[in-house]
C-alpha cells in the first residue's frame, strides 16, 4: 500500500509542522524510516540514505555548523530519500536556515521542520508514521474474506493448488513456498515481472531466513514478503508478491496466516524438494537416483565439478559468499543444511572446457568461507567427474573426514589429497597386516638406536616437516615454536638415522604414509 509524504504530513504529529522545500515532491513514496544521529557526515549517509526513506533528525551533531547541515541535505538527496523532517527545538535547532531551505527546494527535496515540545519525540512519530505504513487509513477484510472464500471451497476445487491459484488470481497476488533451502516447491504466478530465483536471491542477501515476522523486500520495483511457516513439523518459507501495491504489511501477515490455515485444512504436503533431494542421493551414494532427479532439479545440461562437506560455514560472512558465488552467471552452488553441518555441490552451466579454471574458482570460495572463522573445516572433492565422480566423491569425504583432522591438524580446507591419503591409511590399519608393519617398520630405527625422549623429539620434527610444513623448515619452525637452526639440525639428525634423504623422491611417498599412519594410530 502506497503512503507518500502528504500522507505522513496528515499526521496529529506533524500539526506543527511546514514545508520549506520540495512541494512538488511530496507525492515521494514512503516505505521505511529512520533517525539521523551520527556524527560523521560519510557514515550518516551511508547509514540513511535509502530509497524511499523518511529520515528524523535534530542535527544535534551540527546545530551551529550549517554547512555540515547543507551537505547531510546533499547526501540524502542524492541518495533518493523521501524527505528530511528537522525537529526544531529550544535546545538545539531553533529554525532551519534559510542556506539549507533554499537548498533543499534547488534539489526539489522535500524539507520539513518540526517545531517540538517535550511531548512530540521520534518514538512518537516513527509509531504514528509506523502505523500509516502498516495499516494503512483503514484495515480492510476485503483481502481476507475473498482468500477465505476462494481458499476454503472445498466443492469448487479438487486440491489446495487450485483453490490458491484462483484466490491468487481473484485478488491479484502471487505466492511461492521455498523448501527450506530456499528451493520453490510450489508456485503461483500471476505476473512475470521478475523472476524467482532473483528474489530468492534478494531474500537471502535480508537475511529473511533469520526474522520470525514477515520481512518486506523490495525486488527490482516488486514487493515481496517472506516469512516462516512450518508444514508437517518441516520449515519452508512462504513468499507472497503484492502485484499491484494494494495492500499494507498487516493485510499481508493475515494473508499469510489464512494460507498456512488452509494448507492444513486441505491436508496439503508440499512435493519433494528436488533440488535437494538430488544432493543428497549424492551424498548418500545413491547413483540411481541421482540420474533420476537430475533433470527433474534442472541440471540436465550441468557439469558437476565439485562436492563438499563443511561445518561452521552458516555465518552472515559465510551466506553471503555463497549467495555472490551463485549472483555469477556460470557456476551454481547448491546445498543442504542439517543442524550445523552443510554439504553441497557446485555445478557448472558453460561450455567452457578450462578444468584449471573450474578448480581455482572452487578453491577461492573455499578459501572465502573460512577466513576469520577459526571453527570453519571444510572437506572437498574438486575436479569431479559427473554423477559418478560426484558420489565418489562424497563417499570418500564421509569415510574420512572424521579423522582427516587427527592426520592433518592444523588445516581448515581438506582437499582429495588429504582424503586420499587417510582413505589409504584407514583401509590398512582395518586390515591390521603385514603392509601397516612395513610402514610403521620405516620408523622404528628412531625407537632402536635413540632414548625415548630423543626420539619423540625427532619424530615430532618430522611428522610437522611432512605433514603439516609442506617440507618448508620455516614453517615447521612456526609451528613447533622453535628456531629455524634448530629444524635444520634435527632433520639432518633425521637423515643420518634413517640412511636416506628424506625429500628424495623414492623416499617421501612412504615415509609420508607411515607417518600419516603413525597419526592416525594415536586416535583410532
Amino acid at each position: 500500500m502506497k503512503i507518500t509524504i502528504r500522507d505522513c504530513l496528515q499526521l496529529d504529529v506533524f500539526k506543527n509542522s511546514v514545508v520549506l522545500a520540495g512541494n512538488k515532491k511530496l507525492e515521494n513514496r514512503v516505505r521505511t524510516i529512520s533517525v539521523l544521529d551520527e556524527t560523521k557526515l560519510e557514515i550518516g549517509i551511508k547509514n540513511n540514505g535509502v530509497k524511499e526513506q523518511l529520515v528524523l533528525t535534530h542535527f544535534w551533531q551540527c546545530v551551529d555548523d550549517i554547512d555540515l547541515q547543507c551537505e547531510f541535505v546533499k547526501g540524502l538527496a542524492k541518495a533518493s530519500v523521501s524527505a528530511l523532517v528537522i525537529f526544531c527545538t529550544n535546545d538545539g535547532v531553533k529554525s532551519v536556515n534559510n542556506k539549507v531551505a533554499e537548498l533543499a527546494e534547488s534539489l526539489n527535496f522535500p524539507l520539513v521542520s518540526l517545531f517540538t515540545n517535550s511531548e512530540i519525540t521520534y518514538s512518537n512519530v516513527l509509531e504514528q508514521i509506523q502505523d500509516k505504513i502498516l495499516y494503512g487509513d483503514k484495515f480492510k477484510n476485503s483481502l481476507i474474506n475473498n482468500t477465505i472464500y476462494h481458499l476454503l471451497n472445498f466443492e469448487k476445487h479438487t486440491s489446495f493448488q487450485a483453490a490458491l491459484r484462483e484466490s491468487a488470481i481473484k485478488n491479484d497476488f502471487q505466492v511461492v513456498l521455498l523448501s527450506e533451502d530456499f528451493n520453490p516447491v510450489l508456485s503461483v504466478e500471476t505476473r512475470h515481472r521478475t523472476s524467482i530465483e532473483e528474489a530468492v536471491k534478494l531474500g537471502k542477501k535480508k537475511n529473511f531466513e533469520k526474522v520470525g515476522v514477515y520481512t518486506l523486500v523490495d525486488v527490482n520495483g516488486v514487493l515481496t514478503y517472506w516469512g516462516p511457516v512450518v508444514i508437517d513439523k518441516e520449515k519452508y518459507f512462504l513468499f507472497i508478491v503484492d502485484n499491484e501495491d494494494n495492500y499494507s504489511a498487516g493485510e499481508i501477515t493475515k494473508l499469510a496466516e489464512i494460507i498456512e490455515l488452509a494448507i492444513g485444512m486441505w491436508k496439503y504436503t508440499p512435493e519433494s524438494d528436488a533440488t535437494a533431494e538430488f544432493v543428497k542421493a549424492l551424498f548418500r551414494g545413491n547413483k540411481s537416483l541421482g540420474y533420476s532427479i537430475k533433470d527433474e532439479a534442472g541440471f540436465g545440461a550441468d557439469k558437476i565439478i565439485s562436492v563438499f562437506y563443511a561445518t561452521g560455514i552458516e555465518n552472515e560472512e559465510g551466506i553471503k559468499a555463497m549467495n555472490d558465488f551463485n549472483d555469477g552467471e556460470d557456476f551454481k552452488l547448491i546445498k543442504v543444511v542439517e543442524d550445523l553441518e552443510t554439504y553441497g555441490v557446485i555445478l557448472k552451466n558453460s561450455s567452457d572446457e578450462d578444468e584449471v579454471s573450474d578448480k581455482t574458482v572452487c578453491l577461492t570460495l573455499f578459501d572465502k568461507l573460512k577466513e576469520n572463522h577459526k571453527e570453519v573445516r571444510i572437506f572437498h572433492v574438486t575436479g569431479t567427474d559427473g554423477i559418478e565422480g560426484a558420489a565418489d566423491g562424497f563417499k570418500l569425504i564421509n569415510e574420512t573426514w572424521t579423522f582427516v583432522e587427527s592426520v592433518f591438524p592444523y588445516k581448515r580446507v581438506f582437499t582429495k589429497y588429504e582424503l586420499a591419503l587417510v582413505s589409504n591409511c584407514i583401509n590398512i590399519h582395518i586390515q591390521n597386516g603385514h603392509l601397516k608393519k612395513t610402514y610403521l617398520d620405516l620408523l622404528e630405527s628412531f625407537n632402536r638406536e635413540l632414548a625415548p625422549n630423543k626420539a619423540k623429539q625427532l619424530l615430532d620434527t618430522l611428522e610437522t616437516f611432512v605433514l603439516d610444513a609442506g617440507m618448508n623448515s620455516n614453517k615447521t619452525a612456526s609451528f613447533m615454536s622453535i628456531h629455524t637452526n634448530t629444524v635444520q639440525y634435527r632433520l639432518k639428525r633425521i637423515n643420518e638415522i634413517l640412511g636416506a634423504e628424506i625429500t628424495g623422491n623414492r623416499v617421501i611417498p612412504g615415509l609420508t604414509m607411515a607417518l600419516a599412519l603413525q597419526r592416525l594410530e594415536k586416535v583410532v
